[in-house]
């Protein structure tokens, strides 16, 4: 009896253990979980490629969870915080810096070869946001559309350009915020009256990268905003030069795109893993190919970065507040209602 005793015990004991195990399986011990934002993981973008590259080089499963563009990203983690249900956030920028630290939903992690990324990527001292990609923000245009590109901010107000530039929303988009700083940066604080000028050019306000460039490829319009390295993705997929970055003479805000890992991640040490991956030559040209983005550190680029042209005044504009977001949103409706 006693050594039937023991048997069931010994079952018992077994059962839990491999329920434990499956259990870990199900929430996922063997994953990492990164949130982004959707143009990451969409079927042209980097994250395929990205997946399988990590996966097979680690034995790990790469899960990426979209949640809008950047801007609908960092407002997602600020709602959810510890509850977020990621190891990973993938795509803010040095713009939501500030409002990302102080969240305090970041911990501090120096991923293996952050020592090659370049110095000037690198904005937050405390290594809780660490650059992966960046580029400058500018007009793209299509040259069969639009035969004299603008070459200023102030050109855009232009009446040539009336209902023929998409920009996108600062509130949920980052190129839309560095637009708009980027006015700011110019402008001061007369920015009011540029956005006043600029009103009767714009078609529409998208809420993202994605839905916004959607429309320009449509030949819903001739402008959109950008980034200064767009046209290199279309010669090297779409083998065209049709499309082109116009570079102004008031120069080009830096984007520095960022990740970084939660101090509430349920899988820490992949995300660990992931972080180290993302500075590796392996992710960092699927970047260049994939997202069309500059490397973040020094490895060859793509033949096709040829067409990407380079400005001679990068600027590096101070972080928005909330409450210039909010006058912008005020404003808005006054200038765009027809």
């Amino acid at each position: 009896m006693y050594r039937q005793r023991g048997f069931f015990i010994t079952v018992i004991v077994l059962s839990l253990l491999l329920t434990s195990c499956s259990s870990g399986e199900k929430t996922g011990s063997n994953t990492v979980t990164v949130w982004t934002y959707d143009s990451f993981d969409s079927e042209w973008g980097p994250g395929p490629e990205v997946k399988k590259r990590f996966e097979d080089e680690t034995g790990l499963t790469l899960n990426f969870v979209v949640h809008g563009d950047a801007g609908e990203l960092l407002s997602r983690l600020l709602l959810e915080g510890d509850r977020a249900d990621a190891d990973v956030i993938l795509g803010l920028d040095q713009n939501m810096l500030n409002r990302a630290l102080s969240s305090g939903f970041f911990e501090p992690y120096t991923p293996e070869g952050f020592d090659r990324v370049f110095r000037e990527l690198r904005v937050d001292s405390t290594n809780s946001l660490i650059p992966m990609d960046y580029s400058y923000f500018a007009f793209v245009y299509d040259s069969e559309l639009l035969e004299n590109p603008p070459r200023s901010l102030e050109e855009l107000t232009e009446e040539r350009f009336a209902k023929k530039i998409i920009l996108l929303d600062p509130r949920t988009s980052s190129p839309g915020q560095g637009f708009f700083a980027w006015t700011r940066e110019v402008y001061g604080r007369d920015w009011p009256e540029y956005w006043r000028r600029l009103a009767p050019s714009i078609l529409t306000i998208a809420g993202g990268w994605t839905s916004g460039y959607g429309l320009f490829t449509s030949r819903e319009a001739p402008l959109v905003l950008s980034y200064t390295t767009s046209p290199g993705y279309h010669l090297e997929y779409e083998n065209t030069e049709r499309y082109r970055a116009a570079i102004f003479s008031d120069g080009h805000p830096l984007q520095v795109e960022l990740a970084g890992l939660l101090r509430g991640a349920a899988n820490k040490e992949n995300g660990k893993r992931f972080m180290d991956f993302m500075l590796s030559p392996a992710f960092q040209e699927t970047l260049a190919l994939k997202n069309s983005m500059y490397p973040a550190i020094d490895i060859a680029l793509p033949g096709s970065f040829r067409i990407n042209p380079k400005s001679d005044k990068p600027l590096l504009p101070d972080e928005v507040s909330s409450e210039e977001l909010d006058a912008w949103a005020r404003l808005m409706p006054e200038l765009l209602t027809p």
